[in-house]
């Protein structure tokens, strides 16, 4: 931090979300932090809000934390080097943290911490705490989504078009966390989000449903044992600059830096 108390910000990646927090950051509305500038593939873009363009290496030479706002891809290329740097982090693209290796080196290794956003879901303070001492058996997230706006690159023509025609509901997947975040990537981050706030990486279970009238993600997290029986039902509006995207995702990274900023009278 500065000589006066202040947290020094880059956000790294520029897109819809990247914008919005590097815009508010900007534009002094997270108090007790300051943004240096975002880390970004295209310079005159940034520059023409007038943000200031940033190489990885001048933001870890000039900010304590480094939001993390690009894709999984970005995070595994750059998180370990800016823990290993003494920076801190805050990722959005939690599906990358299904890597156990990776996980170890943000998490674990330091001198860098890494914080955990809960992003576009909720309720995970409390499914923590109820998951100590093995409090939980089970935890499912069933994630329902609009049917064509989950066709992937892998599937067949006949897989795609079900998707982009089907007039009914369906299971699209259902299995591991692991599983769920190598086949969609862009879709079930808030599964890896379930498995990191429990520590039950193996025993999260996440079902997909593809609705064709979903216009809204609908998100439902289901949870008992010993500690008690929770159920959780989330439904977000998306951001307007990215439809696909829940609206309430650049706002949980705002009030993740505010936290880490003014730590004082946060929950924890």
């Amino acid at each position: 931090m500065t000589a006066s108390g202040i947290l020094r910000v880059a956000v790294l990646g520029y897109g819809a979300i990247g914008a919005r927090v590097t815009q508010a950051l900007a534009q002094n509305e997270v108090p007790g932090a300051t943004l240096v500038g975002a880390i970004v593939r295209v310079p005159e873009r940034a520059a023409s809000d007038g943000i200031r363009p940033l190489s990885l290496e001048e933001a870890l030479a000039e900010s304590d934390l480094i939001v993390e706002c690009a894709t999984g891809e970005a995070l595994r290329a750059t998180g370990p080097r800016i823990i290993a740097a003494g920076v801190s982090l805050l990722p959005a693209s939690l599906g990358a943290l299904a890597d156990p290796d990776l996980r170890a080196r943000l998490v674990e290794q330091g001198p860098g911490r890494c914080y955990l956003t809960a992003g576009a879901i909720g309720g995970l303070d409390l499914l923590g705490a109820a998951a100590r001492n093995h409090g939980l058996d089970t935890v499912t997230l069933t994630s329902t989504k609009l049917a064509r706006t989950l066709v992937q690159p892998w599937m067949s023509a006949s897989e795609a078009g079900k998707l982009r025609e089907t007039r009914a509901a369906f299971t699209l997947f259902e299995g591991s966390v692991h599983e769920a975040i190598e086949l969609f990537p862009a879709s079930l981050n808030v599964g890896v989000a379930l498995a990191a706030a429990t520590g039950l990486w193996e025993g999260v279970r996440v079902r997909l449903v593809a609705d064709p009238e979903a216009h809204l993600t609908h998100h439902r997290i289901q949870a008992s044992g010993t500690s008690g029986d929770y159920d959780f039902s989330i439904v977000n509006k998306p951001l307007i600059a990215s439809p696909t995207s829940s609206g309430v995702v650049s706002a949980a990274l705002l009030r993740g830096v505010e936290q880490i900023a003014r730590p004082s009278g946060a929950f924890v």
